[in-house]
């Protein structure tokens, strides 16, 4: 009996022991839970009120250093340009900025050029880094990324640099040609002669600054604003007519052919102009005694149909260096023939915008000695029309449930195009000459 007591007592002592150890842990894990950690000091409990709100919506990248130089808060973007490399601040002359605004509490602001992570180009990456305390710890610093804003002030210098030399060439040679002429008064053949030059250098000049007021254009209006369905081949039609007389001076053939009927949607005049540009351009390149075409087809595409035009030539061609500029403004493959036939090195550059803002693509296939062909790829006029009916049926649709517009305020939608399209093709006879290299390779 007294045995039987004894285990009792021992269980009952037991089972308080286990239930004091049991609390005590209990509230130990409580305690070790309350209490911060290394890992909870860095985190947005330490910003301010409403920082991280605020810094998760700058466009800057954006870095908050504590007391102890850790990094406490880092936008993607910091990480994205190599700002900051395991909790800590990789760029030296960035940190070295942060403890100088701690010590003293002055805003401090640089430029930069970083080295580009995981590139083997050997561009730098440049930024504007912007130090500021922030709290009595904290430092924030802001960095922006000018390397985009810097090639486009590049780009912009060259241009002008361009254009000035471009016009000094024609300036100079009408002031040189005038003191001539004022030299020979007493000569009338060479009055005649030099007077001939002038105007050839006039028109030179006249011809530069319309292109590039034409450039100025297409970069900065909508041409689809006035967009219509356009003719093919009325297109084709006015570029053949723009280079007749070049043409026939050096008894070259001009072919169109392709399919029929085929409409393109957007600017008339912008779309004449480039395509006129691409037919004047394989005139002016092609020797004498040879043939140029102009072809039209409709490719299918994802997105709707396509309509293809092709300017064909058999010139002296383009090498492969070459063929990745020939869009760029005033470059030249043969600077000295670009001299004898007035070209600007404008003519593709506008070529290229005015196809990007109509929607399409512009490619070139050349071989030295075998000529070019430059393909323009343009939406169908179809295809744009159902896209501008689209958006005016979404804009009804608001205006239906707009309480301030009424019934007689919205715009009607538009009439369904009953015009078909054939297929007819020209007779072969006029086809252009190689109408297989109307497709890259």
């Amino acid at each position: 009996m007294n045995l039987d007591a004894a285990l009792a007592a021992a269980a009952a002592i037991a089972g308080v022991c286990t239930g004091v150890i049991a609390m005590l842990a209990f509230r130990w894990s409580e305690r070790d839970q309350a209490r911060p950690t290394r890992s909870s000091l860095h985190t947005d409990a330490v910003l301010p009120p409403g920082v991280d709100t605020v810094l998760s919506v700058l466009r800057s990248s954006a870095v908050v250093l504590d007391e102890a130089d850790a990094v406490v808060k880092a936008s993607s973007a910091a990480y994205a340009l190599g700002l900051v490399r395991g909790g800590k601040l990789a760029v030296e002359p960035m940190l070295q900025m942060a403890r100088d605004t701690r010590r003293d509490g002055e805003i401090r602001q640089v430029e930069l050029d970083l080295p580009r992570r995981g590139t083997g180009r050997g561009d730098a990456l440049a930024v504007s880094a912007r130090v500021a305390p922030l709290g009595s710890r904290l430092v924030l610093l802001l960095v922006e990324d000018l390397t985009e804003a810097r090639r486009i002030e590049a780009v912009r210098r060259d241009f002008v640099a361009n254009v000035s030399h471009e016009l000094k060439t024609p300036v100079g040679a009408l002031s040189l040609l005038s003191e001539a002429v004022m030299d020979a008064s007493d000569d009338p053949e060479a009055v005649t002669r030099f007077a001939g030059r002038m105007q050839v250098e006039a028109t030179r000049l006249t011809n530069l600054v319309q292109e590039l007021i034409d450039l100025s254009r297409v970069q900065n209006d909508d041409p689809l604003e006035d967009a219509e369905p356009i003719r093919v081949d009325e297109l084709v039609a006015e570029a053949i007519d723009r280079c007749r007389h070049q043409a026939g001076t050096k008894q070259i053939t001009m072919a169109a052919g392709g399919t029929a009927d085929l409409r393109v949607w957007g600017n008339r005049g912008q779309l004449a102009a480039a395509l006129g540009n691409l037919v004047e351009n394989a005139v002016n390149y092609s020797s004498a005694r040879t043939r140029v075409g102009i072809a039209a087809r409709r490719v299918a595409a994802p997105g709707g149909d396509l309509i293809e035009l092709a300017v064909t030539d058999q010139g002296i061609g383009i090498s492969e260096k070459d063929r990745e500029r020939v869009f760029e403004r005033f470059y030249r493959v043969d600077p000295a023939r670009s001299r004898a036939t007035g070209g600007t090195g404008l003519g593709l550059s506008i070529v290229k915008h005015v196809v990007a803002s109509h929607g399409g693509e512009v490619s070139v296939w050349s071989a030295e000695g075998q000529g070019s062909t430059f393909t323009l790829r343009l939406p169908e006029a179809g295809a744009g029309r159902d896209r501008d009916r689209e958006r005016d049926r979404a804009r009804n649709a608001r205006d239906r449930h707009h309480p301030l517009i009424g019934p007689d305020d919205r715009e009607p939608d538009d009439r369904e195009d009953d015009e078909t399209h054939s297929d007819e093709t020209y007779p072969d006879e006029s086809l252009p000459a190689r109408p297989t290299r109307q497709v890259l390779p």
